[in-house]
């Protein structure tokens, strides 16, 4: 039997992450870093409930060819590789062939980060609260690659937050990450999607016009 799902879409999730995150709401030293593009929704309601800035960190999973949703590892923006040694050593991928999905994946960071952040700098996050959305974590593989380049940038604290993920992912990024809030951890966990209503693929157009918002619900706040 098909798991219930736990939330209408992105935005209730989101809502409801934001209410586990209530402590750091109205703090200065708060950046909230959504993982596009799904992760971008979610965030945007955490970004506005904590009254924080909204920016993206993108990150692309290293999917197996032929199997692309299984992840072999994980890169991000600034390069930061993780790999999955049990996954690379089942599917018998050789370095070439790891190495090309890893070229093809950084060029699409590329293309996502001029689109979304066009003759801007990325944020920084040394000395700050660095929480990080995703709309879900399966095995965790982006948000480790995420965990790994943040650290390189000396923030006061990682804190991991998606509305829903297994047991087991949890645990593991709770030895990575400063904190990790997840709102639901169902006892059966088979892929995100399964745990929302509603689903509908996030567009480039969608991130954009969410991030344009949080920047303008944040410059006309009376605590901006």
């Amino acid at each position: 039997m098909p798991a219930p799902a736990r939330f209408r879409d992105r935005a209730e999730a989101g809502r409801e992450l934001a209410a586990a995150l209530a402590p750091y709401a109205g703090r200065d030293d708060v950046i909230v870093l959504a993982l596009p593009r799904g992760g971008v929704p979610v965030a945007y309601e955490v970004a506005a409930r904590l009254r924080a800035p909204l920016d993206v960190y993108t990150v692309r999973k290293l999917g197996v060819p032929g199997h692309e949703e299984l992840a072999m590892g994980a890169i991000a923006a600034d390069g930061t590789t993780v790999r999955d040694d049990a996954v690379v050593h089942a599917a018998a991928i050789d370095a070439a062939t790891f190495d090309a999905v890893r070229e093809r994946e950084m060029r699409e960071i590329e293309r996502r980060e001029a689109l979304y952040r066009p003759q801007q700098a990325p944020p920084s996050v040394r000395g700050r609260v660095a929480i990080v959305v995703d709309d879900g974590l399966a095995t965790g593989a982006t948000m480790r690659a995420a965990i790994a380049a943040l650290r390189a940038q000396h923030p006061k604290r990682i804190v991991v937050a998606a509305p829903v993920a297994p047991a087991d992912t949890r645990a593991e990024l709770a030895h990575l990450a400063d904190e990790v809030a997840i709102v639901y951890v169902p006892l059966f966990f088979r892929a995100v999607g399964l745990h929302y209503d509603d689903f509908t693929q996030t567009s480039d157009d969608d991130v954009r016009r969410l991030l344009e918002r949080a920047h303008s619900d944040l410059s006309h706040s009376p605590t901006a």
